[in-house]
This record gives structure tokens, C-alpha cells and sequence, in this order.
């Protein structure tokens, strides 16, 4: 019996020391995404009336949110891609992801501002390689249809951040790395007049994306 009884309490100590490890241990990608969209949709729920008419504190409760879980640097160096970025400076690059991060919360919030309590789903995440995954979500419309929804995830360290999202057949990296090069050309190269009118650039985004969506229909 006494032998019994020195087993449990080691299994129970064991069991309690560990537990501050399980407590510690970094969320997956999906569950970084499961959590991100339950506080995004959580928020809304409560504040959609008043940011309909204050876009600016939506914005900013948006960056609260997905701020920590987006990589904004290497989302900023893929839409300027190697032929612009490595000709930046180090401040032309913070400050073209203070502009981009920006744009991102805005485009991201105008499309988040129409959701009207569809359902939603996320699948289980795809990963191929170590440090990045695929975790897809559908977004079940009031009419019954499917809007697939898939997020890039990389791993850096023990955190997983969003490198890019596809939204119905939207790439949006690759949709912004597309408006870049052409504000490039427009401005002759002028690096400094690309970065300053980024939010003009993703205005021309979300005109080309809701072309491209009509387009699909």
C-alpha cells in the first residue's frame, strides 16, 4: 500500500510540474487563426453600430487584434519583392510597413464590416513543411454558398504568423505585389512616392478585387 500510495504522488507531482509547460506551449497555426477570427467576430458583434460610423477605432481594435499575428516584414519585403526592397533603406522599409499595416487593417475591415452573422468554418490546417502551413475557412453565405478563405502561416520561433491570405480565389499578396510594381512604374521608380501613396495603391486593390469578384459571379 505504501508503495501504491509513493507511486500516485509521484505521478501527481510529475503531472503538476508539467503542467506549466502544457500551460506555456505555443498555439498551433490553426488555433492562432481559430482564436484571431473567434476575438475579430466577438468584437464586431459588440462594436459593428459603432464602427460603421468611427472607422478609426474599428481599424485600431483591428491592429490590436491581428497586429501580433501578422508578419508585416515579410509581407512588406514579398508585395515590394527583391527588385525594390533590397534598394530601400532602413527607413523607407519601417515606413512602408507603418503605411502597409495600415492598409491592411482598413482593406481587411471594409470586407470584415459586411460579414452579417453567416456561418463560418475552420478546416484543419495543411502542413507541408515545418514552418509554414495552410489553414483554410469557409464562409457559409446567407443564401447557402461557400466563400473559401485559406491563410499562409509561417513559423518563426515558437510563434506562427500570417505571411498571406486567399480570399474566394483572391490572392491578396500577390494582388498587392501587382499594384506595387505598376505605383512603380507610374512614379518612375520613385520609391519614396510609391510608399507615401500606398493607401491610394490599395484603393486601386479593392476596386481590382471587387472586379475580379464580380467578374467570377
Amino acid at each position: 500500500m505504501t508503495v501504491l500510495l509513493t507511486a500516485v504522488r509521484r505521478s501527481l507531482l510529475m503531472l503538476l510540474l508539467g503542467l506549466p509547460l502544457l500551460a506555456s506551449a505555443a498555439p498551433s497555426a490553426q488555433q492562432v487563426v481559430e482564436q484571431s477570427v473567434e476575438r475579430l467576430l466577438a468584437d464586431l458583434k459588440a462594436n459593428k453600430e459603432r464602427y460603421r460610423t468611427d472607422r478609426e477605432a474599428f481599424y485600431q481594435s483591428l491592429n490590436d487584434i491581428l497586429g501580433p499575428v501578422v508578419d508585416v516584414r515579410g509581407i512588406s519585403r514579398s508585395i515590394m519583392t527583391v527588385k525594390y526592397s533590397r534598394l530601400a533603406s532602413e527607413e523607407q522599409m519601417a515606413r512602408f510597413e507603418d503605411n502597409f499595416k495600415r492598409s491592411l487593417m482598413q482593406f481587411y475591415g471594409n470586407a470584415l464590416l459586411e460579414y452579417d452573422n453567416q456561418g463560418i468554418r475552420i478546416l484543419p490546417a495543411r502542413q507541408a513543411e515545418p514552418d509554414r502551413a495552410s489553414v483554410g475557412m469557409e464562409v457559409i453565405g446567407q443564401n447557402g454558398a461557400v466563400y473559401p478563405v485559406s491563410y499562409t502561416m509561417v513559423k518563426q520561433g515558437d510563434a506562427w504568423l500570417l505571411r498571406n491570405v486567399i480570399i474566394n480565389g483572391i490572392n491578396i499578396g500577390k494582388l498587392f505585389r501587382d499594384q506595387f510594381a505598376e505605383a512603380m512604374q507610374r512614379n518612375g521608380n520613385d520609391l519614396d512616392k510609391t510608399i507615401d501613396g500606398w493607401v491610394q495603391v490599395v484603393e486601386q486593390a479593392k476596386d481590382s478585387a471587387e472586379a475580379q469578384k464580380a467578374g467570377g459571379q
